[in-house]
Protein backbone atom coordinates (compact mmCIF):
# COMPACT_ATOMS: atom_id res chain seq x y z
CA UNK A 1 0.00 0.00 0.00
CA UNK A 2 1.17 3.96 -0.51
CA UNK A 3 1.56 5.91 2.74
CA UNK A 4 -2.00 7.69 2.02
CA UNK A 5 -3.79 4.43 2.41
CA UNK A 6 -1.68 3.63 5.39
CA UNK A 7 -2.67 7.03 7.04
CA UNK A 8 -6.24 6.58 6.01
CA UNK A 9 -5.67 9.98 4.49
CA UNK A 10 -8.91 10.24 2.24
CA UNK A 11 -9.61 12.70 -0.93
CA UNK A 12 -12.87 15.07 -1.04
CA UNK A 13 -14.71 16.35 -3.97
CA UNK A 14 -12.37 19.59 -4.12
CA UNK A 15 -9.02 18.61 -5.45
CA UNK A 16 -7.19 20.98 -2.60
CA UNK A 17 -9.03 19.68 0.17
CA UNK A 18 -8.29 16.30 1.97
CA UNK A 19 -9.68 14.65 5.13
CA UNK A 20 -7.50 12.58 7.68
CA UNK A 21 -9.38 10.48 10.37
CA UNK A 22 -7.13 10.64 13.52
CA UNK A 23 -7.36 6.78 13.87
CA UNK A 24 -5.68 5.01 16.74
CA UNK A 25 -3.20 3.72 14.12
CA UNK A 26 -1.64 7.29 13.58
CA UNK A 27 -1.96 8.22 17.20
CA UNK A 28 1.14 8.77 20.02
CA UNK A 29 0.25 7.08 23.60
CA UNK A 30 -1.40 10.78 24.44
CA UNK A 31 -3.86 10.08 22.20
CA UNK A 32 -3.04 12.57 19.64
CA UNK A 33 -1.96 12.77 15.98
CA UNK A 34 1.89 11.84 15.94
CA UNK A 35 3.58 14.56 14.24
CA UNK A 36 5.21 12.47 11.73
CA UNK A 37 1.84 11.81 10.39
CA UNK A 38 0.29 14.37 10.50
CA UNK A 39 3.42 16.07 8.07
CA UNK A 40 2.98 12.73 6.19
CA UNK A 41 -0.32 12.96 5.34
CA UNK A 42 0.63 16.69 4.04
CA UNK A 43 3.52 15.38 1.86
CA UNK A 44 0.99 12.54 0.19
CA UNK A 45 -1.65 15.57 -0.55
CA UNK A 46 0.70 17.74 -1.73
CA UNK A 47 2.32 15.60 -4.24
CA UNK A 48 -1.33 14.73 -5.38
CA UNK A 49 -1.89 18.25 -6.20
CA UNK A 50 1.42 19.30 -7.69
CA UNK A 51 2.28 15.96 -9.37
CA UNK A 52 5.69 16.10 -8.54
CA UNK A 53 7.81 14.72 -6.00
CA UNK A 54 8.74 16.39 -2.64
CA UNK A 55 11.94 17.77 -2.23
CA UNK A 56 11.50 19.62 1.28
CA UNK A 57 8.72 20.44 3.97
CA UNK A 58 8.71 21.27 6.94
CA UNK A 59 5.60 21.28 9.71
CA UNK A 60 5.03 23.65 12.24
CA UNK A 61 2.84 21.77 15.06
CA UNK A 62 0.61 24.53 16.42
CA UNK A 63 -2.47 22.40 18.43
CA UNK A 64 -3.26 18.20 19.06
CA UNK A 65 -6.08 16.46 16.86
CA UNK A 66 -7.21 14.15 18.93
CA UNK A 67 -8.52 10.62 18.54
CA UNK A 68 -12.24 10.37 16.47
CA UNK A 69 -11.66 13.79 15.47
CA UNK A 70 -11.18 14.22 11.38
CA UNK A 71 -8.36 16.92 10.57
CA UNK A 72 -9.05 18.61 6.99
CA UNK A 73 -5.97 19.70 4.98
CA UNK A 74 -6.38 22.54 2.74
CA UNK A 75 -3.69 22.29 0.34
CA UNK A 76 -2.60 25.96 -1.17
CA UNK A 77 -0.20 25.73 -4.16
CA UNK A 78 1.83 29.40 -3.84
CA UNK A 79 4.14 28.89 -6.95
CA UNK A 80 4.20 26.46 -10.13
CA UNK A 81 7.58 26.73 -12.07
CA UNK A 82 8.90 24.96 -15.25
CA UNK A 83 10.69 22.49 -12.07
CA UNK A 84 9.94 23.30 -9.49
CA UNK A 85 6.27 24.28 -6.83
CA UNK A 86 6.21 25.89 -4.02
CA UNK A 87 3.00 24.90 -1.86
CA UNK A 88 1.76 24.89 1.89
CA UNK A 89 -1.16 22.85 3.67
CA UNK A 90 -2.71 23.77 6.54
CA UNK A 91 -4.24 21.47 8.54
CA UNK A 92 -6.71 22.29 10.97
CA UNK A 93 -10.33 20.92 13.19
CA UNK A 94 -13.40 22.89 12.90
CA UNK A 95 -11.32 26.60 13.56
CA UNK A 96 -8.55 24.57 15.12
CA UNK A 97 -5.50 25.05 13.54
CA UNK A 98 -3.38 22.07 13.90
CA UNK A 99 -0.46 22.08 11.72
CA UNK A 100 1.05 24.23 8.98
CA UNK A 101 3.23 22.43 6.56
CA UNK A 102 5.45 24.48 3.84
CA UNK A 103 7.02 22.04 0.83
CA UNK A 104 8.85 22.69 -2.39
CA UNK A 105 8.46 19.98 -5.08
CA UNK A 106 9.59 19.01 -8.43
CA UNK A 107 12.95 17.73 -9.56
CA UNK A 108 15.17 18.37 -12.65
CA UNK A 109 18.11 16.38 -15.02
CA UNK A 110 21.70 16.97 -13.87
CA UNK A 111 24.34 15.28 -15.31
CA UNK A 112 26.32 14.92 -11.50
CA UNK A 113 25.38 13.85 -7.91
CA UNK A 114 27.03 12.40 -5.13
CA UNK A 115 26.81 11.42 -1.52
CA UNK A 116 29.15 12.49 1.72
CA UNK A 117 27.00 11.64 4.86
CA UNK A 118 28.49 8.08 5.67
CA UNK A 119 26.01 5.53 7.58
CA UNK A 120 27.09 4.78 10.72
CA UNK A 121 28.39 1.29 11.38
CA UNK A 122 25.50 -1.00 13.02
CA UNK A 123 24.67 -4.51 12.94
CA UNK A 124 22.03 -5.67 10.59
CA UNK A 125 17.83 -5.32 11.82
CA UNK A 126 17.68 -9.46 12.56
CA UNK A 127 20.74 -8.95 15.21
CA UNK A 128 19.21 -6.04 17.26
CA UNK A 129 16.70 -6.31 20.03
CA UNK A 130 13.49 -5.70 19.06
CA UNK A 131 12.00 -2.48 20.93
CA UNK A 132 9.15 -3.53 23.35
CA UNK A 133 6.21 -1.26 23.03
CA UNK A 134 6.18 0.98 26.46
CA UNK A 135 2.93 1.19 28.45
CA UNK A 136 0.77 3.28 27.36
CA UNK A 137 1.43 3.20 23.40
CA UNK A 138 -1.28 -0.48 22.78
CA UNK A 139 -3.07 1.72 21.09
CA UNK A 140 -0.48 3.92 18.66
CA UNK A 141 1.16 4.17 15.49
CA UNK A 142 3.52 2.27 17.49
CA UNK A 143 1.90 -1.11 17.58
CA UNK A 144 2.14 -0.59 13.65
CA UNK A 145 6.15 -0.44 13.15
CA UNK A 146 8.44 -3.00 13.53
CA UNK A 147 10.81 -1.51 15.30
CA UNK A 148 14.62 -2.93 16.41
CA UNK A 149 17.08 -0.60 19.18
CA UNK A 150 20.30 -0.75 17.29
CA UNK A 151 22.40 2.09 19.21
CA UNK A 152 20.54 2.73 22.64
CA UNK A 153 18.85 1.08 25.41
CA UNK A 154 15.63 -0.75 25.93
CA UNK A 155 12.89 1.47 27.97
CA UNK A 156 14.37 -1.05 31.81
CA UNK A 157 18.17 0.04 30.79
CA UNK A 158 17.43 3.67 31.08
CA UNK A 159 19.87 4.45 34.21
CA UNK A 160 19.98 8.06 34.38
CA UNK A 161 23.64 8.08 32.85
CA UNK A 162 23.35 10.47 29.85
CA UNK A 163 25.39 9.39 26.30
CA UNK A 164 28.03 11.18 26.18
CA UNK A 165 27.99 11.77 22.15
CA UNK A 166 24.29 12.25 22.03
CA UNK A 167 23.78 9.53 19.43
CA UNK A 168 20.98 6.43 18.89
CA UNK A 169 19.48 4.57 15.93
CA UNK A 170 16.63 2.46 15.40
CA UNK A 171 16.02 -0.12 12.52
CA UNK A 172 12.45 0.49 11.46
CA UNK A 173 10.10 -1.47 9.31
CA UNK A 174 6.57 -0.67 7.76
CA UNK A 175 5.29 -3.55 6.77
CA UNK A 176 3.75 -3.33 3.47
CA UNK A 177 4.22 0.33 2.94
CA UNK A 178 5.75 1.60 -0.52
CA UNK A 179 8.98 3.58 0.16
CA UNK A 180 8.33 7.13 -0.31
CA UNK A 181 8.37 10.71 1.01
CA UNK A 182 5.01 10.73 3.31
CA UNK A 183 6.33 7.26 4.96
CA UNK A 184 10.11 9.27 5.92
CA UNK A 185 7.76 11.76 7.39
CA UNK A 186 6.84 9.14 9.20
CA UNK A 187 9.97 7.67 10.44
CA UNK A 188 11.86 11.31 10.79
CA UNK A 189 9.79 12.02 13.69
CA UNK A 190 12.27 10.44 16.09
CA UNK A 191 14.17 13.30 17.67
CA UNK A 192 12.24 12.85 21.03
CA UNK A 193 13.18 9.33 21.61
CA UNK A 194 16.76 10.29 21.12
CA UNK A 195 16.74 13.25 23.71
CA UNK A 196 15.42 10.49 26.07
CA UNK A 197 18.35 8.36 25.31
CA UNK A 198 20.71 11.45 25.09
CA UNK A 199 19.36 12.31 28.59
CA UNK A 200 19.47 8.63 30.22
CA UNK A 201 16.06 8.85 30.91
CA UNK A 202 12.82 9.29 29.62
CA UNK A 203 11.28 12.77 29.71
CA UNK A 204 7.64 13.66 28.04
CA UNK A 205 8.64 15.43 25.21
CA UNK A 206 6.28 17.31 22.16
CA UNK A 207 7.40 17.79 18.53
CA UNK A 208 7.44 22.14 17.72
CA UNK A 209 8.14 21.12 14.18
CA UNK A 210 9.27 18.49 11.74
CA UNK A 211 11.37 18.86 8.66
CA UNK A 212 12.16 16.70 6.06
CA UNK A 213 14.25 17.06 2.75
CA UNK A 214 14.56 14.46 0.68
CA UNK A 215 17.94 13.17 -1.43
CA UNK A 216 17.41 9.83 -2.54
CA UNK A 217 13.61 7.39 -2.72
CA UNK A 218 15.23 3.73 -3.17
CA UNK A 219 12.99 0.57 -1.69
CA UNK A 220 13.91 -0.96 1.43
CA UNK A 221 12.76 -3.39 4.00
CA UNK A 222 14.46 -1.40 6.48
CA UNK A 223 14.93 2.30 7.32
CA UNK A 224 18.11 2.71 9.86
CA UNK A 225 16.76 5.82 12.15
CA UNK A 226 20.14 7.74 12.86
CA UNK A 227 19.71 10.11 15.47
CA UNK A 228 22.09 12.96 16.47
CA UNK A 229 20.78 15.11 19.57
CA UNK A 230 22.59 18.66 19.21
CA UNK A 231 21.73 20.08 22.63
CA UNK A 232 19.11 21.48 25.08
CA UNK A 233 18.57 24.17 26.93
CA UNK A 234 15.88 25.86 28.58
CA UNK A 235 13.72 23.35 28.08
CA UNK A 236 14.15 23.14 24.46
CA UNK A 237 16.13 20.13 22.73
CA UNK A 238 17.32 20.20 19.05
CA UNK A 239 18.39 17.47 16.48
CA UNK A 240 18.35 15.66 13.31
CA UNK A 241 18.04 12.23 11.80
CA UNK A 242 19.81 10.57 8.94
CA UNK A 243 17.44 7.94 6.82
CA UNK A 244 19.83 5.29 5.33
CA UNK A 245 18.18 2.37 3.29
CA UNK A 246 20.40 -1.18 4.03
CA UNK A 247 22.66 -0.48 1.42
CA UNK A 248 23.87 2.62 3.36
CA UNK A 249 22.03 4.78 0.57
CA UNK A 250 20.60 8.51 2.25
CA UNK A 251 17.42 8.71 1.59
CA UNK A 252 16.47 11.90 3.54
CA UNK A 253 17.09 13.99 6.12
CA UNK A 254 15.11 15.68 8.94
CA UNK A 255 15.68 17.38 12.16
CA UNK A 256 13.28 18.91 14.99
CA UNK A 257 13.26 21.59 17.86
CA UNK A 258 11.09 20.27 20.80
CA UNK A 259 9.57 20.92 24.08
CA UNK A 260 11.16 18.81 27.21
CA UNK A 261 8.67 18.83 30.33
CA UNK A 262 10.71 18.94 33.63
CA UNK A 263 9.30 14.93 35.09
CA UNK A 264 11.10 12.38 34.41
CA UNK A 265 9.20 9.03 33.36
CA UNK A 266 10.52 6.43 35.16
Amino acid sequence: MDAAEFLGLEPTHNPGRWLLPVTDGIITGGNFLFGGCGLGAAVAAMEAVCERPLVWATAQYLSFATTGEIMDLDVTVAVSGRNTAQARAVGHVGDREILTVNAALGERDLPVEGQWAVMPEVAPPEECRVRAPRFGLERSIMTRLDVRIAVGRGWEDLDGHPVPDGRSALWVRVPDVEMSAAALSILGDYVPFGISQALGAWFPINSLDNTLRVVRLEPSEWVLIDIRVDGLHNGFGHGSVHLWNQAGTLLATASQSTLVRNHRLD
